[in-house]
């Protein structure tokens, strides 16, 4: 990296820039990032250097002690993690695994969450809860990064929040709790495109505790656009203040087909303009609990396509397609559909032939009933016949006590759904309602699914016709089925063909992967990679 003028991390041992370095302890080093926000570029830094540690030809692995998050991923094994481990541990060329994220809390309201450890759900339970179960926990995230120390060459951490919220410091899980647990050195970010970011380092720093503060190694400032050479003297003062050195300024990456923090709430995107008569516009409902958002991702980066995140009737009026997503509570955004009116326009959209896509709640949510007789989705207690859905799909969905989670294999081989036939395409499963065929009902299922190694194929979700028998409305319990180019394709063409026309050819959407490389690429140009190898080495 071009020099700033600002300090550097002292030299213990000569390494050349790029120099591969095996572990040759019993156990791995670590680098950690924390950050002086949520949403500072923690997640997507980690990422980066995952994959630039694995280009050197190291077995990396991502790890995050805890993560709040409504979006999640399933592990080949059949469990859970957060989305934003398992996206770093492509990064990494990893498959995932429940030690990179030992706690995911999937928040249900504002004091109360469901708690998922070592992959498998705990039930719900309130902060002070929670926070009572620490001592705990604390063991299964030590026993967790340990055991990825002993099986890789190096682990890339990311913290969680801030770790200067000094109000929760003696409950520490995720951030100087695991620097010190692993004496592992902090790089500190801060992001400078939300303005204030010279106070937000230094100030974190000012309310770190010395044995904390001992413990961050170099500052990194992140989502730099603009002239360096009018960042720069801030660069040489922040050092003056902080005495710590800056390790690098990461520009800002534009149109980033990843999500910057998988935290982030959904109600924080940016609303789309109205799309044009040559493109296709799909609508997706904000429901206050919606999760695994990026089921959507893929859509909205098709060169002709524009989602929207709407909350309000009138603003279904002219899209192509309406989404309910998925759900942590589908009854709690059952009210809320009801609240809004939300639910009216929804069912008057349907009778007038307009297509209505569900997937895992949002399928529940089109259903015609939902039993929760434990209460293990729903914090009200429902009537025993059920709480009624919209009634758009022949579905019943009832809630047990075990949790589906697994990677399964989809095709569609009949025409009853919105597009062509597909034979192949890979997705996941994560719910805990049983979601069954009202008896009687005369629907075709949407897709059909099986489990790797299995023979047998499952059927998945419901398609409702039309008196001519077009497709109106259909739901699918199947995640990521959009990150699939032929599921997507035929289901854009399916909507073109609806106005009228033919979609023309663009530009192709860029893969996960080709993003990974892109951050990953700007972030090693911007960071000085000899000082983040220097204090990898001195930790042997």
């Amino acid at each position: 990296m071009p020099s700033l003028g600002v300090g550097r991390v002292p030299r213990s041992v000569p390494m050349s820039a790029g120099r591969i370095f095996k572990n040759s302890s019993s156990l791995a080093p670590t680098l950690m990032i924390q950050g002086t926000a949520s949403s500072v570029g923690k997640s997507l830094l980690v990422g980066a250097l995952g994959r630039i540690f694995t280009r050197r030809g190291l077995s990396v692995a991502p790890f995050k002690a805890q993560n709040m998050a409504l979006n999640a991923d399933v592990t080949p094994d059949g469990l859970e993690i957060g989305r934003a481990q398992s996206l770093q541990a492509r990064a990494c060329n990893q498959f995932p695994e429940v030690a990179m994220n030992p706690i995911l809390i999937k928040p249900e309201a504002d004091d109360e969450a469901q708690i998922v450890v070592l992959g498998r759900s705990r039930g719900r339970a309130s902060a002070m809860q929670y926070h009572q179960d620490k001592t705990e926990l604390r063991a299964v995230v030590v026993d967790s990064l340990q055991d990825l120390r002993s099986r890789f060459d190096l682990i890339v951490i990311e913290g969680a929040g801030s770790p200067a919220e000094i109000n929760l410091r003696d409950r520490d899980l995720v951030n100087m709790f695991v620097a010190h647990a692993v004496e592992s050195p902090v790089l500190l970010a801060g992001d400078i495109d939300r303005g204030g970011v010279f106070a937000h380092l230094v100030g974190t720093l000012a309310l770190l505790d010395p044995r904390d503060r001992s413990r961050v190694a170099g500052l990194i400032i992140n989502k730099f656009r603009g002239d360096m050479a009018l960042l720069r003297p801030g660069l040489v003062d922040l050092e003056r203040l902080s005495d710590r050195p800056v390790l690098g300024v990461v520009p800002y990456i534009p149109s980033l087909r990843l999500a910057d923090e998988d935290s982030l709430s959904f109600s924080q995107r940016n609303r789309q303009a109205r799309a044009r008569p040559d493109q296709i516009e799909i609508a997706i409902l904000q429901f206050p609990l919606a999760s695994n958002m990026d089921d959507f991702d893929a859509l909205a980066w098709e060169h002709d396509v524009v989602v929207r995140h709407i909350s309000h009737p009138a603003e279904l009026e002219g899209a192509d397609l309406v989404v309910l997503p998925g759900s942590k509570a589908s009854v709690s955004d059952l009210d809320w559909l009801r609240e809004s009116g939300l639910d009216v326009a929804l069912i008057a959209r349907a009778a007038r032939g307009e297509p209505i896509l569900g997937v895992c709640g949002g399928c529940q949510i089109l259903g015609e009933k939902i039993f929760d007789p434990l209460g293990i989705e729903s914090s009200k207690r429902l009537p025993s016949e059920g709480q009624t859905g919209l009634g758009l799909l022949p579905l019943e969905t009832h809630f047990e006590g075990t949790k589906c989670t697994r990677r399964v294999y989809a095709r569609a081989e009949n025409t009853a759904g919105p597009w062509a036939p597909f034979t192949r395409a890979s997705g996941y499963y994560i719910h805990a309602g049983r979601v069954r065929r009202v008896p009687g009902a005369s629907s075709t299922a949407w897709l059909e699914v099986r489990s790797e190694g299995e023979p047998r194929w499952e059927r998945d979700g419901a398609v409702s016709v039309d008196a001519s028998g077009h497709p109106v409305v259909f739901g699918t319990m199947l995640h990521g089925l959009f990150e699939n180019e032929t599921p997507r394709r035929n289901l854009l063409d399916f909507l073109a063909s609806r106005r009228g026309r033919a979609r023309q050819p663009g530009p192709s959407v860029p893969t996960i992967d080709q993003e990974l490389d892109r951050i990953a690429d700007g972030v090693e140009n911007a960071l000085d990679m000899d000082a983040l190898e220097r204090l990898v080495d001195a930790q042997r």
